[in-house]
């Protein structure tokens, strides 16, 4: 089947090619938390190798955060190769996320937050708790919600011209709305991953309780 052929079917069907993609993404990270068989595809990291997993998917996060700002400054200033290009960089960053994020929970585990620091200037406040949890909370939630919008955001993106995504489809609404929930729920992820690994200490979960610990999910 032809290039052209597949791009010509997903125009035709972005509902259903959003739906595909969206079951594959659920299905591969509920996989790493839930079935065992599916950990076991991965190899067993050391505490070392996720920690610098963990660095690396906070910086690719963080550059992802840059892209889609560029992105959606870009499109508000009529630059739309640059939007585009922006755009899709942001989301091939994402699968890169999602390349490290995968074997860092299956086969290393998750780190718990505790209130205490190395640093003195650290505060200690009973607030910092709650509010780390509130961030999380609000990142995963963002993170599983957007997982459709932004997806057929892309596929839109990729199968229609610029005249079409204007006239034609949804792409401008669904871009605002994925684009809003995708930079701040990265944003908050690099903001606990800070905290979590770097102002305040953690212990850490191995693998194989990361089935029944889904609260801890790795930063």
């Amino acid at each position: 089947m032809s290039t052209a052929s597949v791009r010509d079917r997903a125009k035709d069907h972005p509902a259903a090619i959003t739906v595909l993609l969206t079951v594959v993404g659920y299905g591969a990270v509920g996989g790493v938390f839930l079935v065992p068989e599916f950990q076991a595809l991965f190899p067993t990291l050391t505490q070392g190798t996720v920690d610098l997993l963990a660095h690396a998917i906070a910086a690719v996060n963080t550059v992802t955060v840059i892209s889609l700002s560029l992105g959606w400054y870009w499109i508000r200033n009529g630059e739309v190769k640059k939007h585009a290009a922006a755009m899709t960089t942001s989301f091939g960053l994402i699968l890169l996320f999602l390349g490290m994020y995968l074997p860092k929970v299956a086969g290393g585990g998750t780190k718990e937050f505790v209130l205490d620091s190395a640093y003195a200037w650290v505060p200690l406040w009973d607030p910092v708790y709650p509010a780390y949890l509130v961030m999380l909370a609000i990142h995963i939630v963002l993170s599983v919600v957007s997982v459709p919008v932004v997806l057929y955001a892309v596929v839109l993106g990729l199968t229609h011209t610029e005249q079409e995504l204007r006239t034609e489809t949804p792409h401008r609404r669904v871009g605002r709305i994925a684009a809003s929930a995708w930079i701040l729920s990265l944003a908050l992820g690099v903001v606990t991953y800070l905290l979590l690994n770097h102002l305040y200490d953690s212990t850490f979960a191995a693998a194989e309780a990361a089935a029944v610990l889904l609260p801890a999910v790795p930063v």
